[in-house]
């Protein structure tokens, strides 16, 4: 009913000039994780999340690590059981089909592209803060999209573009990179719990919760601490762009179970204790909906220097997000290509470098664009739903594997793999109910715009379906 499946055996095997290059070790893995994960939900969203559930962000941020946590689990279990790019696309193709696949590929685009529009948007706030803080004032047209009475967010697109360029340089060269700017990143969030923590007063966390848990509408606006983890879920989520790593791991056993795992554990520690020192060292309505809550937090305490260094390492270190999203996004094309459902002449690579350069190449110019003319909170909420419909197909795939391969090699096993399945897929489509209806419009109509390019093109021309010699067979 959905289409052909993908053995296990050959999802990882390809021809000469449609393979990715194996130059990435685990602790390039681990930055990836934390690069991707540490970045605009920390540093621009816990405004955002303080705004709709209060001093509850905290408990929004705990949910949705919960519930990431269980989907890492599966991530890692089908990453080194199936060692191909392409991740939740490559897992479904495996398990489910090539039309469950397509959705599941469709769906990836908003999360990677729109995640990395997200953080250039948050990027160019924090660097326009930053500029402001310094004596320096730039044309507000160009600063901000229409929505903000702008012509276009100028530096979002720069960084976008920039990045873009780095990624068709290589991917080592790119990840040797990310390591440095994710240092960073650690360094400055230290900094910032250093001088927060101590200023923590109980008052500011009262009322707790006051707008109740469940996600509930107020003045036209989902508030709640539900309808906040579905918005700082954006936070987490990154690992699973490891897994899109898989090819290109020099030891995907040992590598993929390392960096997946090891980044969550690294991330949950970090984000817990930022937003502990955020919330209660001041009223959570002072921060909601600041660009760079932080970096406020630290001028309010009377710490300049240290907020002015707070809002330098977000503008050094966050382009490592956007770095690692494209990365990922990159992937995800490139293998739809390769399947042959998207033209084959975009999973080409470098013989030089051996990355896919005309498909990071389009990939830069899209996400550019988006950040230009959009808003930051529309995009992470559309980009949050393409990635829980991903988690969900992953934990799916996982648990359907367990019975229709039971003897397949897994070298990561989920432990209590159904319980934890099912806790992911529950969390995710509780999540992904929470979120803004015209969010949830968006998303179902992308998708049948995807489904009718499926059935227009991909369908057609797809090498499994039609048995043509495909690159896997070459």
């Amino acid at each position: 009913m959905f289409g052909p499946r993908k053995s296990i055996e050959t999802a990882g095997s390809h021809g000469a000039g449609h393979r990715l290059a194996k130059t990435l070790s685990w602790p390039h893995l681990i930055a990836l994780g934390v690069g991707a994960i540490v970045g605009t939900g920390i540093y621009t969203l816990t405004g955002v999340g303080a705004e709709r559930a209060g001093p509850a962000v905290i408990l929004a941020f705990a949910i949705a690590g919960a519930v990431c946590a269980c989907a890492a689990l599966a991530y890692a279990e089908m990453a080194t059981m199936v060692p191909a790019a392409g991740s939740a696309y490559t897992f479904s193709y495996v398990a489910m089909g090539e039309g469950v696949a397509w959705v599941i590929g469709w769906s990836l685009v908003l999360e990677y592209s729109l995640a990395c529009s997200t953080v250039a948007v948050g990027w160019s706030g924090y660097l326009v803060g930053w500029l402001q803080a310094a004596g320096v004032e730039l044309p507000q047209a160009l600063l901000v999209g229409p929505h903000a009475g702008g012509v276009i967010n100028l530096p979002a697109v720069i960084v976008a573009l920039s990045i873009m360029g780095l990624l068709i340089a290589g991917t080592r060269e790119s990840a040797t990179l990310n390591i440095i700017l994710v240092i960073i990143k650690l360094v400055a969030l230290s900094i910032f719990v250093l001088f927060a923590l101590p200023a923590f007063q109980g008052e500011n966390l009262q009322p707790f919760m006051p707008y109740g848990f469940a996600s509930t509408e107020i003045m036209g606006e989902k508030r709640g601490v539900m309808a906040a983890a579905a918005i700082v879920f954006f936070a987490f989520y990154g690992f699973d762009a490891v897994a899109t790593s898989a090819e290109e791991a020099k030891q995907p056993g040992r590598d993929l179970t390392i960096g997946i795992i090891g980044s969550m554990a690294v991330c949950t520690l970090i984000y817990m204790l930022v937003a502990i020192s955020a919330i209660g060292a001041m009223p959570f309505t002072a921060l909601a909906n600041s660009p760079e809550p932080l970096a406020l937090v630290l001028r309010t305490l009377d710490h300049p220097l240290a907020a002015h260094l707070i809002a330098l390492a977000a503008v050094i270190a966050l382009p490592s997000v956007i770095l690692v999203m494209m990365y990922g996004q990159s992937r995800i094309f490139f293998v739809m290509a390769r399947d042959g459902l998207l033209p084959r002449r975009l999973a080409a690579v470098s013989s030089r470098t051996g990355a896919p350069t005309v498909i990071t190449l389009l990939t830069g110019v899209v996400v550019a664009a988006v950040a230009g003319f959009f808003r930051l909170d529309e995009i992470a909420e559309l980009a949050n739903a393409g990635t829980l419909v991903a988690f969900v197909a992953v934990a799916a795939s996982m648990m359907i594997l367990r019975r229709t391969a039971p003897n397949a090699a897994r070298l990561f096993r989920c432990p209590q793999a159904y319980v934890v399945g099912t806790a992911a897929i529950l969390g995710c489509l509780y999540l992904f109910i929470s979120l803004p209806g015209s969010t949830i419009v968006r998303f179902l109509i992308w998708n049948l715009l995807g489904l009718a390019v499926y059935l227009a093109y991909g369908r057609r021309r797809s090498a499994l379906r039609h048995a043509e010699p495909s690159p896997a067979a070459q």
